[in-house]
């Protein structure tokens, strides 16, 4: 998989990058990650990427021109199956688009920062616009981050276990269940006897039974939808 993304604050996504997973994937040839330097394409003498709003009002605007540069650039040796713009107002990412956008072959992800982008740039580039949450953050980089790790992660051979990944919270609309590891007793504090047992059967039952009540309990939102889903696959049976 090949993941492009653009910055005008490249050095704040170099670490969580060369580290963990995201080095693992890379160093296994299983992701191409890049990150590019916006200000690069500004012909500006002093390399600026902003200005002010037309109509006036507070804060900057990311220019059209070096956005533009970098993206026509990248694009004459690269065809990317999405144009990614992390942006508060887009739509919400969920575990599952990051399972669809995972089977993509390339990427493209551009970060905003000041007050935003020049709309068009985000009408005429931009194939896709996604938000992390309700809240606003300083740039898209965090978010970009957030996005890269997750559709890495799900990559065949990045995990050392791949069914790990099948199991994380979200994938089938319910939250996961506790974990536990050795030892057994810690100051009083003991694993369930189920997880002991050696019953699979069991252990996979009381797992269910535990993600169910998270979720009822923590997200009743997920719980409702899950609910319903589980309704209409009984009512396709």
């Amino acid at each position: 998989m090949v993941i492009d993304i653009l910055s005008v604050v490249p050095d704040l996504l170099m670490s969580p990058l060369s580290h963990s997973i995201l080095k693992r994937a890379q160093d296994k040839g299983l992701a191409t990650i890049k990150v590019h330097n916006i200000r690069d394409y500004s012909t500006d003498k002093h390399k600026s990427v902003d200005d002010t709003l037309y109509g006036g009002g507070a804060g900057m605007v990311m220019k059209i021109e070096p956005i533009a540069a970098c993206i026509r650039s990248l694009q004459e040796t690269q065809t990317y199956s999405e144009i990614i713009y992390l942006t508060p107002d887009g739509e919400p990412f969920t575990q599952a688009l990051a399972n669809e956008l995972s089977l993509l072959p390339s990427v493209l992800m551009l970060c905003g920062h000041y007050k935003g982008i020049d709309q068009r740039i985000r009408d005429q580039f931009i194939t896709r616009e996604i938000s992390i949450g309700d809240y606003v953050l300083s740039g898209g980089e965090l978010p970009a981050l957030v996005l890269t790790d997750a559709l890495v992660r799900l990559l065949p051979g990045v995990l050392n276990d791949e069914t790990s990944a099948l199991a994380d919270s979200f994938q089938d609309g319910l939250l996961d269940a506790p974990a536990y590891t050795r030892p057994v007793d810690f100051e009083g504090l003991t694993v369930p006897e189920v997880l002991l047992s050696g019953h699979f059967g069991k252990i996979d039952a009381w797992r269910e039974a535990q993600r169910e009540e998270k979720t009822k309990h923590r997200r009743p939102d997920l719980w409702k939808k899950y609910q319903e889903l589980q309704g209409d696959t009984l009512g396709d049976a």
